[in-house]
């Protein structure tokens, strides 16, 4: 991802469209490399983000952000010299990636005096420096001094001097044709185009190699027209497990459909939108971390548990030679001799033929025939054992990779939440005395409505499954679960009407959406009437039965 240069030109526009004229009613700094202003418009209050560190950028924002309870200095310095300020303007040096804010304060004296707020994009070099009407730097989120650069210095009372420039050609400056003439002296390719053109992310130069095929100057021109008329396409790349992979301007074709996209009316919209999915997604991976180690080590010793098992279960296969060796023991009793080790006798299970049979010489052929027998029952009273073991832990198996597929599509804390309650009470964690009183107010299923007017339900986890199917659901409401996959219960409510085949298709692709197989093309989905669901006695949580089913298959 990346917050390229020609990115931060819609921004620019898009911010001058609705802040230009406005006047700042707050200055906040969440955090060192965090600044938030807060403006006054005549369509409301708008916020501008400026983040300089960890995915630096400048846009207006609707996100929510917490603030320090005391101001850092930088803060309250803003605060003093901008406070109540107009903005009269947003320029940007030739689709460089810093934006420059123009203010109209007034100082305590109440002269009118010109600021500006340069805010520089650039990587883990990103800064924002706020200078006077002759352009001397007041101060800065970062100083830098002669220590750390020889070529440019930030410290109060100098004057200001933009970042060195690279060596490429301004898309709106230059002739297209030129641009072309560029790219093929470097050889052509993405990478040649990356190094012409200013402003360009890598995604954007294989964009215009992929569109382009052999002839590069209509796609120059076209991206010449588009930054030229600010007629961008706010996009945003998904990968395919629905996590954000990259956003920019123009719409985005190199993936050839394997990786979905989505188009926004705003860049400010884009860019909310991408960070925080990210978050999200960033947070919701640390809290539940616990909870996929818990999981991924609890699939691990059942595994070895039935793997050992199933072991033991094959050498009870053989316990009927055991029976035999004892028939046939008994059989010829008169002519084996006390103290023998070894008899050989006619089996007559299989045609007489000669069977030798090892012996204890210690004790009588009598009791070495009961020792065989002895044997034999433990053998098969361990076969009926072992295959009832073996039953319950690939229960509790299936039970725990549904858990963590439940898991990997948990999108809010309270989703985590219930999942960490519903194996508390199963044992699995430890219950928190403090917590173990405060029952939390239980999740709705999702809910989705079919294009034809159907509601379709969707659980979010096992024990939502089973109160979903058993207790809400009626009995001619409309069942779904994928065939052989692990994923959640999907009802389709009838309300009284008789269920339509388009809402059963697309019910089936919310059940195969939310399984194991989303990433699949086709996913088989059984699908039955709520009646013919019934739970076994004493299974775990989602574990049902059905009978009389249809299966469907579609794309998730």
């Amino acid at each position: 991802m990346a917050f390229d240069g020609i990115m931060m030109t819609m921004v620019r526009r898009e911010m001058s469209g609705e802040l230009i004229g406005s006047r700042i009613n707050q200055i906040y700094q969440p955090a060192r490399d965090e600044l938030v202003f807060s403006f006054r418009t005549v369509n409301g209050t708008r916020k501008v983000l400026m983040r300089l560190s960890d995915s630096p950028r400048v846009h207006i924002s609707s996100c929510s952000i917490e603030n320090p309870p005391v101001p850092p200095m930088l803060c309250m310095l803003l605060r003093k010299r901008l406070g109540g300020a107009r903005l009269t303007d947003i320029t940007q040096p030739k689709n460089e990636r810093v934006m420059c804010l123009h203010f109209e304060a007034v100082n305590e004296i109440g002269d009118r005096e010109q600021l500006r707020l340069y805010i520089e994009i650039m990587g883990r070099y990103s800064n924002a420096v706020l200078t006077d009407g002759d352009d001397k730097v007041i101060d800065t989120v970062r100083r830098i001094d002669f220590s750390e650069s020889e070529e440019r210095v930030l410290l109060p009372k100098l004057p200001y001097e933009l970042p060195p420039m690279q060596d490429k050609l301004c898309i709106e400056e230059c002739d297209p044709a030129m641009i072309c003439d560029r790219i093929a002296e470097l050889g052509g390719g993405d990478r040649a185009v990356l190094n012409t053109i200013q402003g360009i992310s890598p995604m954007i130069a294989r964009e215009l190699c992929y569109r382009a095929g052999g002839d590069i100057l209509p796609q120059i021109e076209a991206l010449k027209a588009t930054v030229e008329e600010g007629r961008g396409e706010p996009t945003l790349v998904y990968k395919a497990d629905g996590s954000p992979m990259d956003f920019c301007f123009m719409d985005i074709r190199q993936y050839d459909g394997a990786l979905p996209v989505r188009h926004f009316d705003s860049y400010s919209e884009l860019l909310d939108t991408f960070f925080s999915d990210r978050d999200r997604i960033a947070r919701m991976r640390a809290k539940s971390s616990d909870l996929n180690r818990l999981l991924a080590n609890t699939v691990d010793r059942l595994s070895r548990k039935i793997n050992l098992q199933r072991a033991d279960l094959k050498k009870c296969a053989d316990r009927e030679q055991l029976r035999i060796k004892g028939d046939l023991l008994q059989a010829n009793l008169y002519r084996i001799e006390r103290g023998a080790s070894a008899v050989t006798v006619e089996n007559y299970y299989d045609d007489n033929k000669p069977m030798t049979i090892t012996l204890n010489p210690a004790i009588s052929p009598a009791m070495n025939a009961q020792r065989f027998y002895k044997e034999y029952n433990k053998a098969k009273t361990r076969e009926i054992m072992l295959t009832e073991q073996i039953s319950k832990a690939a229960d509790e198996l299936s039970y725990i990779e549904s858990v963590q597929d439940m898991l990997s599509r948990c999108e809010t804390e309270a989703e985590l939440s219930a999942i960490r309650a519903e194996l508390g009470e199963l044992g699995y964690l430890r219950t928190q005395r403090s917590n173990a009183k405060r029952k939390d107010k239980p999740l709705p299923p999702i809910e989705y409505t079919s294009s034809d007017g159907f509601r379709i339900l969707v659980g979010r986890n096992n024990k939502q499954n089973d109160t979903l199917t058993l207790r809400t659901a009626a009995k001619n409401d409309m069942w779904l679960h994928t065939k052989g996959i692990h994923g959640t219960h999907v009802i389709i409510c009838a309300d009284g009407r008789e269920i339509s085949d388009t809402a059963i298709t697309e019910a089936a692709k919310i059940a195969a959406a939310h399984s194991k197989g989303k990433d699949s093309a086709q996913v088989p989905v059984d699908y039955t009437r709520v009646k013919n669901v019934s739970k076994p006695s004493g299974a775990l949580p989602g574990k049902v039965i059905y009978v009389n089913y249809n299966t469907i298959y579609v794309k998730p």
